[in-house]
């Protein structure tokens, strides 16, 4: 598969993110969710994150790409390349996470920068990035990824404790609101947004009946190879797999499972649906 053209390396580079639609096709898309709900590792592994206005988000994080489906889709050529084409570097894999929005109660984030905490392991500069990938439908009702396009261009924020969470300085993020436009990041399962780690991103809570799952691949550049250790890794080369691994990882999970995961049944619910933190 092609990497991201000089156009989108140019669209990341001034708008801080990228949005490439279906770059997992409706059977990978059907894996990813079915694998989701079939993991009984989120579910035990979940932390609950309060937002302060009722809702509660869920979080599962991890820092090995291994040999499981997780790992191939973060080790996966089409994520690695595009990243690396769009940060300019050689890049590892930082950590993964599984953004849990339950129905009805998922919470809400607050403005944020990911770099605003990385920045506290040991990372000197903001280049780094993460691969947002829609497993369910992502929308305005299920409290989909919003951004201030343009926003990286700010450098980092002051972060720090403000009500229940902690995020960006409020009075700079207000003001940056006045003068950047707000984008609600809708993407069908299989969508991925690639964004930088300086861009300001919020989301809603989930107020609809559906839920709204997310993997966040997260990813550094070799040059910035942290200082010192801390709770996520330093450099370490990535292996990248070929494309057609998340396909025959499927195929292996699912063969005595046919009953349950249908990835025709899967592609038509999904396929009239708009589908982050």
């Amino acid at each position: 598969m092609p990497s991201v053209s000089a156009d989108q390396i140019a669209s990341f580079q001034e708008d801080g993110y990228l949005i490439i639609r279906g770059l997992f096709d409706a059977e990978e898309a059907g894996i990813l969710r079915a694998a989701a709900q079939a993991d009984q590792s989120f579910q035990d592994h979940a932390y609950d994150l309060e937002d302060g206005e009722g809702g509660k988000a869920q979080l599962v994080l991890w820092n090995s790409a291994g040999e499981d489906l997780w790992g191939a889709i973060a080790r996966s050529e089409r994520v690695v390349n595009a990243m690396e084409d769009l940060l300019g570097d050689e890049v590892y894999h930082y950590h993964s996470k599984m953004s849990i929005k339950q129905p009805r109660t998922g919470g809400a984030w607050s403005w944020h920068q990911d770099y605003g905490y990385w920045y506290q392991n040991g990372c000197l500069f903001p280049d780094m990035g993460s691969a947002f990938i829609a497993v369910d439908p992502n929308t305005r009702a299920n409290g989909c990824l919003q951004v201030l396009k343009g926003s990286h261009k700010m450098g980092r924020i002051e972060h720090g404790r403000y009500g229940d969470q902690t995020g960006a300085d409020p009075e700079r993020t207000d003001e940056a609101t006045k003068v950047m436009e707000l984008v609600y990041v809708e993407l069908n399962p299989g969508d991925t947004l690639f964004f930088h780690s300086n861009l300001l991103h919020r989301s809603d809570q989930n107020t609809s009946s559906d839920p709204r799952w997310s993997l966040i691949c997260c990813y550094n550049t070799k040059h910035n190879d942290p200082y010192k250790d801390s709770h996520h890794p330093r450099y370490a080369p990535l292996e990248k797999l070929p494309d057609t691994a998340i396909k025959e990882m499927g195929a292996k999970l699912f063969e005595s499972k046919t009953d349950f995961w249908d990835p025709a049944a899967d592609a038509t619910t999904g396929a009239g649906e708009k589908a982050s933190t």
